[in-house]
């Protein structure tokens, strides 16, 4: 391959809108995706956290907003869309991030409970998918929706059945969104990570301890870790370079596609 084929991941002029963007995932993914040049859009449910990220991000030197966002909100969604491009133009780059976790056996878990699950994690995918397509084809220039999967988004675990339910579900909308978004230049793809080191699962560690009858230590090497290929936890960076990867392409040669990152975790 010659220099002539190569180009590096770069966002410039084009802009992002990231959903549970204050922390976690979604923080790293807005500061790799602002060194890449992209004006970012930190949409969080935690009106302070999102502008303090924000507010982070202009210090640096880039171009950056907040706004509070619940994804299971129809209003919220699009009226954070309409910010996004009141203030950059266009919305080029979509990740719908967003989400909670449960840890229940099927047998105790309330209605209420899966229809939490449920509207976050897919009420919000498909807001949100909706908001961003509708942006990207008014602008006339495409873009790249970006799902946050999960290595559940393939493979199931006890006591997680609406995350896992969920997470599958992600793979069947990218899948469509490729399809209807390509006439349009919109492409689609979800990350499929493994256990990352963010508050969701730092939480998850006592609760499944005691669910499972096992020690903390005992979750992590051999319920979360056992199945990796180094013993090692998915970093927070190899989930933002993925998410840059895939927003950075500009052609449609991958799109519905899952990238799993997980530390060879699950291999398709």
């Amino acid at each position: 391959m010659t220099a002539n084929n190569l180009h590096t991941l770069s966002l410039d002029g084009r802009s992002a809108l990231i959903t549970g963007a204050a922390s976690g995932i979604g923080l790293a993914m807005a500061q790799a995706f602002a060194g890449a040049g992209a004006k970012v859009c930190i949409a969080d449910l935690d009106a302070d956290k999102a502008e303090a990220a924000a507010e982070t991000l202009r210090a640096a030197g880039h171009n950056a907003i907040a706004v509070a966002m619940d994804v299971a909100s129809e209003e919220q969604v699009d009226a954070g869309f309409a910010k996004t491009v009141e203030a950059f133009g266009s919305v080029d780059v979509a990740v719908s991030n967003a989400g909670i976790q449960v840890i229940s056996p099927i047998v105790d878990l309330s209605l209420a409970q899966w229809k939490k699950m449920m509207g976050i994690h897919l009420d919000g995918a498909f807001l949100t998918t909706r908001a961003a397509m509708r942006a990207m084809k008014a602008s006339g220039r495409g873009g790249a929706i970006i799902y946050t999967g999960s290595v559940h988004s393939h493979l199931a675990s006890v006591l997680k059945a609406p995350y896992v339910t969920a997470k599958h579900g992600l793979l069947g909308l990218a899948r469509v969104v490729a399809k209807e978004g390509a006439e349009f230049g919109i492409r689609s793809n979800v990350i499929c990570p493994g256990f990352v080191r963010t508050p969701l699962v730092d939480k998850q560690i006592p609760e499944q301890a005691k669910n499972l009858g096992i020690t903390e230590e005992e979750v992590i090497k051999t319920v979360m870790l056992k199945d990796t290929v180094d013993g090692e936890f998915t970093s927070l960076d190899d989930v933002a370079q993925t998410a840059l990867f895939l927003a950075a392409m500009r052609t449609n040669a991958l799109t519905g596609q899952s990238v799993t990152v997980s530390h060879g975790w699950f291999m398709h």
